[in-house]
C-alpha cells in the first residue's frame, strides 16, 4: 500500500516531465528552441521533437507567405506632381536564425515595422527617379516600377531573414488639395469639347439648313419657271383656237363674246343695264342676229314695223330712279320720232 502510494505521484510527475519535453512541429511553422535565449535546435520540418523541460523554451512563427500594406505616402516624381501611394508586399520568413537574430524577440510585428520602412523608402526612390514622371506611374509601366521595387526591397530585406515575394501598387493617387483643382481643370477641359463640339454642330446645322433653303428656292424657282411656261403655252393655244374660231365666222365670235360680256356684267337676281341701240356694246350682237339670227331673204322683204314687233320688249326697271325714267322715256319717244318720217320717206 505505501508502495502504491509513493509510485503515483512518481508516475504523474514523469508523465508531466515528458510532456513538457516533446513538441510537435506543424508544417506551416518553423521552429527555433532556445535555451536562456540562445538557440540551440532549428526546426523546419513538420514532427515531434524534444527540449529539456523548464529550461528550453519553443518559439513558433509562421512558414507561410504573409502580407503587409503599407502606410499611405506622398512620392514627387521627375515632372513634380505629387502623388499618394498606397503598396502592399508579399513576404515569408526566409532565414528563421536570422531573422530571430535581426528582430529578437519582437517577432513578426517589429519585422513588419522595419520591412514597412524599407518598402517606402525604396517607393520613394524609384517612383522619385528621373524620367520616372506621374504619367509613367498611372500608365502600363508601373508593374515595371513594382518589380524595381520588389528587386531592391528584396535586397534589404535579406539582413532580416525575409523573403519579399511580391510587392504591388495598390493605388495611385493626388492629394487632397491638389485633388478639387485637378478636378476642376478635367471639367473645364470637357466643357471646352463640349463647347467645340456644339459649336461644330450649329455650323453643320446651318450648312444644312442653307442647303435646304437653297434647295426650296431653286424648287420653288423651277416650279414657276414650268407653270408661267405652261400658262403662256397655254395662253398661246386659248388665243389660236379664238383666232381660229374667229377666223371660221367672224360675226358668230362677235356675237359670242357680246353674250360673254353680258355673263360677266349681269347680276341675274337684280342687275340692270341700260344702253343705246347704237352703243358698241351690243353691236356685234344684233349684227350677228342680223346675219345669222334672221334668213337674208326675210331680212330683206320684212318691213320696220315687223322687225320692231320681233324685236322683245324692253321694260323699265322699278328700281330706276324717277329722273332717268324720264330720260330714258325722252329718248325712246326720241328715237320712235326720227324712226318715223325716215319709213314715210322710204
Amino acid at each position: 500500500m505505501k508502495k502504491t502510494a509513493f509510485l503515483i505521484p512518481v508516475v504523474v510527475i514523469a508523465a508531466v516531465v515528458a510532456m513538457s519535453s516533446l513538441f510537435i512541429v506543424d508544417e506551416r511553422e518553423k521552429v527555433l528552441v532556445l535555451q536562456f535565449g540562445q538557440i540551440q535546435q532549428v526546426r523546419e520540418e513538420p514532427g515531434l521533437g524534444f527540449k529539456i523541460p523548464l529550461i528550453q523554451e519553443v518559439v513558433r512563427y509562421d512558414d507561410r507567405i504573409l502580407s503587409l500594406d503599407t502606410d499611405t505616402i506622398e512620392v514627387t516624381p521627375s515632372d513634380d506632381r505629387r502623388l499618394v501611394v498606397d503598396a502592399f508586399a508579399r513576404y515569408r520568413i526566409r532565414d528563421v536564425v536570422q531573422f530571430r537574430q535581426a528582430v529578437g524577440v519582437g517577432g513578426i510585428r517589429a519585422a513588419e515595422d522595419r520591412l514597412s520602412s524599407i518598402l517606402n523608402a525604396q517607393i520613394r526612390e524609384v517612383l522619385g527617379a528621373d524620367q520616372v514622371t506621374s504619367d509613367t506611374i498611372l500608365s502600363a509601366q508601373r508593374r515595371d516600377l513594382a518589380l524595381r521595387i520588389r528587386a531592391q526591397a528584396r535586397t534589404s530585406a535579406e539582413g532580416l531573414g525575409l523573403e519579399v515575394v511580391d510587392v504591388r501598387l495598390k493605388q495611385t493617387n493626388l492629394p487632397q488639395q491638389n485633388l478639387e483643382a485637378t478636378f476642376a481643370r478635367m471639367r473645364a477641359e470637357r466643357e471646352r469639347e463640349a463647347a467645340d463640339e456644339i459649336a461644330r454642330g450649329n455650323e453643320a446645322a446651318q450648312r444644312v439648313r442653307a442647303a435646304a433653303d437653297r434647295t426650296v428656292v431653286e424648287t420653288v424657282s423651277q416650279a414657276e419657271r414650268e407653270a408661267e411656261i405652261r400658262r403662256g403655252e397655254a395662253d398661246a393655244e386659248r388665243n389660236r383656237i379664238f383666232a381660229q374660231a374667229y377666223g371660221g365666222n367672224p360675226a358668230f365670235f362677235g356675237f359670242y363674246r357680246s353674250l360673254a360680256a353680258f355673263e360677266r356684267s349681269l347680276n341675274a337676281d337684280n342687275s340692270t343695264i341700260v344702253l343705246t341701240p347704237d352703243s358698241d356694246f351690243i353691236s356685234a350682237m344684233f349684227g350677228a342676229i342680223r346675219a345669222e339670227g334672221l334668213l337674208a331673204e326675210a331680212v330683206e322683204t320684212m318691213s320696220t314695223d315687223e322687225l320692231r314687233e320681233l324685236a322683245p320688249k324692253s321694260e323699265l326697271s322699278e328700281d330706276l330712279p324717277a329722273e332717268a325714267r324720264e330720260q330714258l322715256e325722252r329718248n325712246n319717244k326720241e328715237i320712235e320720232q326720227r324712226a318715223t318720217p325716215s319709213e314715210e320717206t322710204e
